[in-house]
C-alpha cells in the first residue's frame, strides 16, 4: 500500500548478493627502513631475508673451508707416512711380531690419523656453530 491507502505494486526481490570468497587477512607490511634496521638477526635468518642468506651462506662457507682443510692434512700425514714406508730402507727390516713395520704403520698405523682428524674436525665445526649460533642470537 501506498501513502494513499491504495494498493500499489508488490515490491520485486532483489537478489542476494553472491557469498564472498575467501578473505585472507594478514599483518600490516613493516618494509620501512627504520623499522627494517631494528630487525634482529635471528628474524632476518627465519624470514629468509638477504641479511638471513649472507649468514647462513658464511656458516656454510666455513664449514666448508674446514672440512677441506682437515682432509688436506688427513691426506697430508698419509703422504708422510707412505713416503717413510718408501724411501726409509730401516723400515723395510723392521718386523713386529713377525709382521714387516711398514705394514703395521700403513695398516692400523693410519686409525689414530684418523681419529685425531676426526676429533679436531668435530671440534672445530662445533666452534663454528657456536660462533654462528652467538651472532644470531645477538650474544
Amino acid at each position: 500500500m501506498n501513502d494513499d491507502g491504495v494498493p500499489g505494486p508488490l515490491p520485486v526481490p532483489r537478489p542476494a548478493p553472491p557469498a564472498p570468497g575467501r578473505v585472507r587477512v594478514v599483518a600490516p607490511r613493516r618494509q620501512a627502513r627504520s623499522v627494517r634496521a631494528a630487525t634482529s638477526v635471528s628474524q632476518e635468518v627465519a624470514e629468509q631475508s638477504a641479511v638471513g642468506e649472507v649468514m647462513v651462506r658464511s656458516l656454510i662457507r666455513s664449514q666448508l673451508r674446514l672440512a677441506l682443510v682437515v682432509s688436506a692434512g688427513f691426506v697430508a700425514a698419509l703422504l708422510i707416512c707412505w713416503m717413510a714406508v718408501r724411501w726409509v730402507p730401516a723400515f723395510a727390516d723392521w718386523r713386529i711380531l713377525g709382521i714387516p713395520a711398514a705394514w703395521l704403520m700403513l695398516g692400523a698405523g693410519v686409525y689414530p690419523i684418523i681419529g685425531a682428524c676426526a676429533w679436531l674436525y668435530v671440534r672445530a665445526a662445533t666452534r663454528n656453530e657456536d660462533r654462528y649460533r652467538d651472532l644470531v642470537e645477538g650474544k
